[in-house]
């Protein structure tokens, strides 16, 4: 199945986790992709694995995306050397997690200015080319904590929920241009990150989850592709959660 032969996609975050889980996807479904994340060295070493499976799909380019400047001069690096941009994944993501009360300015500048204002520099980047490409998509990475709040992390739901208002605002934008944008919040899924909790920290996540277990990162690029695809043509400005039924 190559649905995305001749189709360019960037997605950021992509140097691990679900970022490079979704890369790896469009890669081997005919894709070419840019990917983007923070460090060198990991989305180095996550191109280099995928160009090893998928040959010269893949290319790696390092940025912070709350970086204004430095994510528009990429924009241009990336157009010149693919020529277009069908698709766009804003993967990128932190977390520095804390009560209110005890929260430092620099936690919430931090996580808002990469989750939310990191999401508005690339499709600043890259929204003339989208509006000129073939089945043109904008897809958002939000959370189910930014659809139901959690203790200790107000600023990274205020950066997931505002990322949901940022891409129905987008669709409309630029929906007469035929360009969607879509939002998709999982759920707990299985990263190195969770790979940290402790086996009792993962059993009282488990036991609020109706299907009983934690995602994959390949549900969820499953689900970027389907949005990406053609398939998906007539659904925008819609939030996805993928999450094995916690906020339902």
């Amino acid at each position: 199945m190559a649905r995305f032969t001749d189709k360019v996609a960037v997605v950021t975050g992509a140097g691990r986790g679900i970022g490079s889980e979704i890369a790896k996807a469009f890669a081997a479904e005919g894709g070419k992709v840019a990917v983007v994340s923070r460090s060198e060295g990991s989305c180095g070493a996550a191109a280099d694995a995928i160009n090893a499976e998928f040959p010269d799909s893949a290319k790696a380019y390092a940025v912070d995306v709350a970086d204004h400047d430095a994510v528009q001069a990429l924009g241009k690096q990336i157009i010149a050397d693919f020529g277009t941009v069908n698709i766009l994944v804003n993967n990128a993501g932190v977390t520095r997690d804390g009560l209110m009360m005890r929260m430092k300015d620099e936690d919430w500048d931090t996580v808002l200015d990469t989750n939310l204002k990191g999401a508005f520099n690339t499709v600043k980047a890259f929204q003339r080319t989208l509006m000129k490409a073939t089945d043109p998509r904008i897809i958002n990475i939000s959370s189910v904590i930014g659809l139901i709040g959690n203790a200790g992390q107000v600023n990274y739901a205020a950066s997931k929920a505002g990322l949901i208002g940022f891409s129905k605002s987008v669709a409309r934008e630029l929906a007469g241009r035929k360009v969607t944008c879509n939002a998709i919040a999982p759920g707990f899924i299985v990263t190195d990150m969770t790979d940290e909790l402790s086996d009792a920290q993962k059993e009282g996540i488990v036991g609020n989850i109706p299907l009983k277990s934690m995602g994959q990162t390949e549900d969820i690029a499953k689900l970027v592709l389907f949005l990406a695809s053609a398939d998906a043509s007539y659904i925008t400005g819609q939030v996805i959660a993928c999450d094995g039924g916690m906020t339902m």
